[in-house]
């Protein structure tokens, strides 16, 4: 059974539900892209911005924070907001750096001025973020970050090349990891603010990906000066700020996104429809016993991974902090992963068909779907080092060599 909402909750999942019913946006100009961090093109932004400052003004967004910076006061609220946003089909909340990172780092660490500045309009899309931790050297290896700021008096010059930047095109603000000190790894790490529109001395470059996209890109420093005001708690602290932002990019706050668009429900609803209408011999892909029970093994593993959701919501029953976030993060990604790739095993010698071609099933879903879920398992921390991290960390094994 799903966890019993409050009679407060209860009224609020009501709200949402006729609030979507009502007011749910009409087509975009374009086929938008599978997730927001991939939206590269000015019309999708403006359209996907609009549509988050419409959920946030109505109250849908940033519920569970405190509304003396723009949230909604109520704890608890973001996780039913987020469920009828997906449960409604509708378009993702492009801000998703901002809201499932900057933002609860910000509220843990940030001075009073910081929550004030920062939070509301991050809340309403009218300033993008990206996240600046990822190098050409450094990237599951996030402690050896060479990104430079150097303290000149009240302020510090940053210098350094950040790789794999979402929405670097379209952002005011990146959340920055810079080596301050090279006498210790993880001490000599200090976390910032950093301007990255029209800022002097900062370069975006879009990086091409295998499916042909451009969500993502490498943003270059060059003597970037940016006042002591930005950065985020104390010099040297900068690696256990950041743990707290990948605690969160790890799905450990439920509703941080507080996203719509489709999950791993709707995948299985799509590859069964896919199933039944794609030719098989003398009738289609559903009457295989092989292919339904694959699908069958997806689902399970989905509801495994609902259940185990709840368990994160029970004080108690979890004996590790970073065990749900982590384990989580490793098998949603790869359960994405296989379900495209039976996708793809469904519409054969199709399948070979991409976006682009009118003749593919499903507008080219599932190869770009399968394409896109390789970046998916890197992001965040690739599944190998998460399952090392687990072992160590979570179970007590051996440190890896």
């Amino acid at each position: 059974m799903a966890k019993k909402d409050t009679p407060e909750q209860a009224e609020f999942r009501e709200y949402c539900r006729n609030w979507l019913k009502d007011n749910k946006p009409g087509p975009p100009p374009s086929r938008l892209p599978e997730l927001a961090i991939e939206v590269s093109d000015e019309a999708h932004r403006e359209y996907l911005c609009a549509w988050q400052k419409k959920c946030y003004e109505a109250g849908l967004v940033a519920c569970d924070y405190p509304s003396e910076y723009g949230g909604g006061g109520h704890q608890g609220f973001q996780r039913i907001a987020s469920q009828e946003l997906s449960r409604a089909g509708t378009p993702f909340l492009i801000n998703v750096i901002g809201l499932g990172m900057a933002a609860p780092t910000i509220l843990h660490h940030g001075t009073e001025e910081q929550k004030r500045q920062y939070l509301k309009p991050l809340f309403s899309a009218d300033e993008i973020w990206c996240q600046g931790f990822s190098e050409p050297g450094a990237g599951s290896d996030l402690a050896s970050a060479q990104t430079s700021a150097v303290r000149d008096g009240d302020n510090w010059i940053l210098n350094g090349h950040k790789v794999w930047t979402s929405l670097a095109t379209f952002a005011k603000w990146m959340i920055l990891l810079a080596r301050h000190s090279k006498e210790d790894k993880y001490k000599g790490l200090t976390y910032f603010i950093a301007p990255i529109e029209g800022a002097k001395g900062v370069t975006v470059r879009p990086l091409i990906k295998i499916t042909g996209g451009t969500g993502f890109n490498e943003v270059l420093f060059e003597d970037v000066v940016i006042s002591d005001d930005m950065r985020l708690d104390e010099v040297g602290k900068g690696w256990t700020v950041a743990m707290t932002t990948l605690t969160h990019e790890r799905g450990a706050a439920e509703g941080a996104g507080g996203g719509g668009g489709g999950g791993v429900d709707d995948r299985i609803e799509s590859l069964i429809a896919l199933a039944k209408k794609t030719p098989r011999g003398s009738g289609t892909a559903w009457d295989d016993p092989v292919i339904r029970d694959r699908i069958v093994q997806i689902a399970i593993r989905a509801a495994g991974l609902r259940q185990t959701a709840r368990r994160g919501r029970v004080e108690g029953l979890i004996d590790h902090p970073m065990r749900l976030p982590l384990q989580g993060k490793v098998v949603m990604t790869e359960l994405m992963q296989d379900a495209a790739a039976i996708g793809l095993e469904i519409e054969g010698a199709a399948g070979s068909l991409y976006v682009r071609d009118d003749n593919a099933p499903d507008e080219g879903e599932w190869p770009l779907s399968y394409l896109n879920s390789y970046g998916m398992t890197i992001a965040a921390g690739t599944s190998e080092i998460q399952r090392n991290i687990l072992g160590e960390r979570v179970l007590g094994m051996a440190k890896s060599k």
